[in-house]
Order: structure tokens, then sequence, then C-alpha cells
């Protein structure tokens, strides 16, 4: 398995965690949600640091020069790119909405 794998991976099982916490907490169950947030902070421990928006859009558009992506028709390309490059690191829903606004 690939580390860009794994960190996809690691990843999604910390996203879908801290979405189980919301469901606990939200159903008055703190202390199932504690438990699964216990278990969220081990899973990111194992991730590197999150990129901030500002950053996630600098390297979007060092992608996007890399590629030569000149509109919306090659917005795969530079997703398969960016879903590499910016494994772990950034959330795909936010990739893809940054890709987008640069590229319209």
């Amino acid at each position: 398995m690939a580390d860009a794998d794994a960190l996809k991976i690691i990843s999604k099982l910390a996203k879908q965690g801290k979405e189980t916490a919301a469901t606990y907490t939200q159903a008055g169950r703190q202390d199932l949600a504690d438990a699964e947030l216990a278990q969220v902070e081990v899973l990111e421990s194992y991730l590197p640091k999150q990129l901030s928006q500002e950053e996630i859009e600098a390297e979007v558009k060092k992608i996007i020069a890399e590629v030569g992506a000149t509109s919306m028709k090659e917005m795969g390309k530079v997703m398969g790119t960016a879903s590499k490059q910016l494994a772990g690191k950034a959330d795909e829903r936010v990739i893809s909405e940054i890709v987008k606004k640069l590229l319209a």
C-alpha cells in the first residue's frame, strides 16, 4: 500500500469518527462521543499537519500551472494531481472547491 493510500484511509477514518462523535453528542451520549474523539485523536497523530485554506490555494495554483489547465474541462487532471500531492494534508472537498474557483 502506498503512503498516499494509507493517509487517505486514516483521514477517512478520522473524518468518520468526528461525524460519529457529533451524532453521539446530538443524541446526548457524551460518553460515547468522548471515546470516539479519543480514537480520532490517535488517528490524526499519524496524519501530516492539515494545510490552511490559503496554503491549499497556493498548492492548487502551482498544480494548475504544472498541468497547464486553463478551464473546467481539465478539472479531472488537476484533481488527480492535487489528490496525490495533498493526500492527508487537505480534505478532498476543500481541494475540489478551490479547483473549481480557480478554473472558473
